[in-house]
């Protein structure tokens, strides 16, 4: 499928390495003008090093997602430039793991405000722009946990679990405008994190996919593609699980 994106300017948050730097590369491949985001300036630069390095069409720009006075400010910056996205990949997320009874306060809010609130922020600024296009594609990266759980990640899962709710709400309030809302929930991915794992480990869990693999942050950036695409407009409020058969809704 030729997947075209020219005249289309996407967002991608947390766009500096792993699933992110994927979804934003193969978008600017499909023609799209990409803004990428970070936390810092080193992401950025890391950003921009490798739209340059590939071509893209694009730009990128530090923002912490959970913060409101953050958002408000990139958001004027993108009016300034006379930048509307109308494609909106809600990609950035940490993780702060810990079982439920240790588990602190901050490790419980941070991972709310970060992966949680801050699609609610960085949506609600973009869907003007869309509804005045009367066209727009949102898509949420949630995760396979959101669904199965994982000892250990109660916060996390929540928060991922929470943007399937938020998806399926927000589509049913929007679709008449032209605009679509799905999430991707990942499973077991090849990242920075996952390599650092025992070889020994990423065998063990390998074995609890169907496909008997990790998958690849271009698996996941090519099914983001294809829910941004004309050919994906009659889909809305789904959430795509792209793991390997690891866990079957």
């Amino acid at each position: 499928m030729n997947i075209q994106l020219e005249n289309k300017v996407a967002l991608v948050t947390g766009a500096s390495r792993g699933i992110g730097a994927a979804i934003a590369l193969t978008l600017g491949k499909c023609g799209a003008t990409v803004i990428g985001t970070a936390t810092s300036a080193a992401g950025v630069e890391k950003i921009e090093q490798t739209f340059k390095a590939n071509n893209i069409n694009g730009t990128a720009a530090v923002l912490d997602v959970a913060n409101q006075q953050s958002v408000d400010d990139f958001f004027n910056q993108l009016a300034a430039a006379n930048q509307t996205p109308i494609i909106l990949v809600n990609n950035a997320g940490i993780t702060r793991d810990n079982l439920m009874l240790r588990m602190k306060d901050d490790e419980w809010l941070d991972v709310i405000e970060t992966n949680l609130n801050s699609v609610f922020r960085v949506t609600r600024a973009c869907l003007k722009g869309m509804v005045k296009a009367r066209f727009g594609r949102i898509i949420n990266i949630t995760s396979v946990v959101a669904l199965s759980g994982n000892p250990g990640q109660v916060n996390y899962s929540a928060a991922k679990a929470g943007m399937i709710g938020f998806t399926k709400s927000l589509a049913r309030e929007v679709g008449s405008r032209g605009i679509t809302v799905n999430a991707v929930a990942p499973g077991l991915i090849v990242t920075d994190m996952t390599s650092e794992l025992t070889e020994e480990h990423r065998n063990s869990m390998s074995k609890q996919t169907a496909l008997g693999r990790f998958g690849e942050v271009k698996e996941i950036a090519d099914t983001v593609a294809f829910l941004a695409s004309d050919s994906a407009a009659y889909i809305t409020g789904e959430t795509i699980n792209v793991n390997g058969g690891l866990y079957m809704a």
